[in-house]
C-alpha cells in the first residue's frame, strides 16, 4: 500500500540516492542492457541527462523509492514516440510504485505531445515489468530471441512493446 507518495524531476541531490538501488539492479545483470560494472558518474550522465530527457523520483516519507526517465525513442522523425526505463527500490517492490510512475510517465509524455510509447528493449524473463505494461496497455510487438545474455539463465529474449497514446 503506497501512502503519502509524491513523484516530482528528480534533482542532482537525488542521485546517491537513486544509485544506492540503481548500482545493485544493474549489478545483478538481469533487467537492464547496462553494463554491469558501470560507474556512479556513466549512470547519472545516462540517467539524469539533459533534455530532451527527463528523469523523475517517486518519494515517500522514507526517501527516494524509484524512479524513472522518459526521452525520445529516436530522433527526428521518430521523435513523436517517447520511451522510458524505470527503477524501484528493491525492498519496495510490490507496492505499487512501479505502478504509479509508469501511469505518471504515460500521462507526461502524452501531455508533452508525444503520440506513442515504445520500449525497446523488456526482458523476457522480467515477469513483474511485462505484467506490468501489458496491464498499463502495452503489446508485445515481437521478440528477439537470445539478445539479452541472463546471468542466471543464460540467452533470453528481449521484448518490443508498444502502446498509443
Amino acid at each position: 500500500m503506497l501512502l503519502a507518495m509524491v513523484i516530482r524531476d528528480a534533482r542532482i541531490e537525488d542521485w546517491p540516492a537513486i544509485w544506492s538501488f540503481f548500482q545493485p539492479i544493474v549489478e545483478a545483470g538481469e533487467t537492464y542492457c547496462y553494463p554491469r560494472d558501470l560507474s556512479s558518474g556513466e549512470a547519472k550522465a545516462r540517467w539524469l541527462a539533459p533534455p530532451p530527457s527527463r528523469s523523475v523520483v517517486a518519494l515517500d516519507a522514507s526517501g527516494v523509492a524509484g524512479t524513472a526517465r522518459m526521452y525520445p525513442n529516436q530522433s527526428g522523425p521518430g521523435s513523436h514516440v517517447a520511451s522510458a526505463s524505470f527503477m524501484v527500490d528493491p525492498s519496495r517492490a510490490g507496492t505499487g510504485i512501479g505502478r504509479m510512475l509508469g501511469e505518471y510517465v504515460l500521462e507526461r509524455a502524452r501531455a508533452s505531445g508525444f503520440r506513442a510509447m515504445q520500449f525497446n528493449a523488456v526482458v523476457e524473463t522480467n515477469a513483474p515489468a511485462v505484467a506490468l505494461w501489458r496491464s498499463l496497455g502495452f503489446e508485445i510487438l515481437a521478440t528477439v530471441p537470445e539478445a539479452f545474455a541472463h546471468p542466471r539463465v543464460g540467452d533470453v529474449g528481449l521484448h518490443v512493446m508498444y502502446r498509443r497514446l
